[in-house]
């Protein structure tokens, strides 16, 4: 593989971020790993980055003729902040740019979709990463996790709607490709992992892991609006809880073959996942 001199990894602290520069660094490539504790990850130098903070931007890029894009949390209007920078990058020398996005969110849609939209006309060199929801948010430190350890519940509105859940290294194991083959997928790529689920059906693989009980509460959307804006702007809320209302749908309900064919090897299961976490 021909690799960019140094690749910038932005949220270089968080779920795929960190990830992905672990991996990249194991491979003996450059990076650059962005928070906004500027924090060292295992291979890579640490350099102070925040999506809201305009200063810090052209330090994170100097140098880097790739780019890991993680959108800023909790913003409903991702583009508004990422495209400016994005406009900066490519001025700054950057040639490839991978942007995490969601299975749920296509090209032109809403938040980064407008990103996603954007990319290929900025960059020769890009990709899209869509991976479904991530099997980390069920045993990590997610709203479901907490949940999940501290009440034994998962509240959803997804009713029975399945969901193929992915294991974040095999997101990140996809955008290492993604930065480092010698052409870059200049496409999107929806990433699952290897079976589609209900949040019934996790409920009851980790009561079986786990030992304790683990039950499925079904919300309406409006009730699932409502619990996650205790903690969320109203607008993030909304978005996240109409995300639940179309997996009910069957938006969800699917399986690709994104990780093997990129990567070369399966995808993790929930179970395994769960039974290693």
């Amino acid at each position: 593989m021909n690799t960019p001199v140094t690749t910038l990894v932005i949220g270089a602290t968080g779920n795929t971020g960190g990830r992905v520069t672990r991996q990249l660094a194991a491979l003996g490539h450059r990076v650059k790993a962005a928070s906004r504790g500027a924090t060292d990850v295992q291979g890579a130098q640490g350099v102070r980055f925040d999506w809201f903070d305009s200063t810090t931007h052209e330090q994170a890029l100097s140098g880097a003729d790739g780019v890991y894009l993680v959108p800023p949390l909790a913003s409903a209007d991702p583009a508004g902040i990422m495209l400016p920078f994005l406009e900066r990058a490519r001025a700054c020398g950057v040639r490839r740019a991978v942007l995490l996005s969601s299975s749920a969110i296509p090209a032109g849609g809403p938040a980064v979709g407008q990103v996603h939209q954007a990319l290929p006309d900025l960059f020769d060199q890009w990709a899209v990463l869509r991976p479904s929801w991530f099997m980390q948010n069920l045993t990590g430190d997610h709203l479901h996790a907490r949940s999940i350890r501290e009440e034994g519940m998962i509240r959803t509105a997804t009713g029975e709607g399945r969901v193929a859940f992915v294991d974040a290294d095999d997101i990140a194991a996809v955008a290492a490709h993604a930065l480092t083959e010698a052409q870059a997928p200049n496409t999107d790529l929806v990433i699952t992992g290897p079976e589609a689920l209900s949040y019934g059906e996790v409920a009851s693989i980790l009561s079986e892991v786990t030992g304790h009980a683990v039950t499925h509460q079904r919300l309406t959307y409006e009730q699932m609006r409502e619990h996650l804006a205790r903690t969320m702007p109203l607008e993030f809320a909304a978005m996240l809880a109409g995300m639940d209302r179309a997996i009910a749908e069957g938006a969800e309900d699917r399986v690709t073959d994104t990780v093997l064919r990129v990567t070369g090897r399966r995808p993790r299961g929930f179970r395994e996942h769960a039974e290693h976490r």
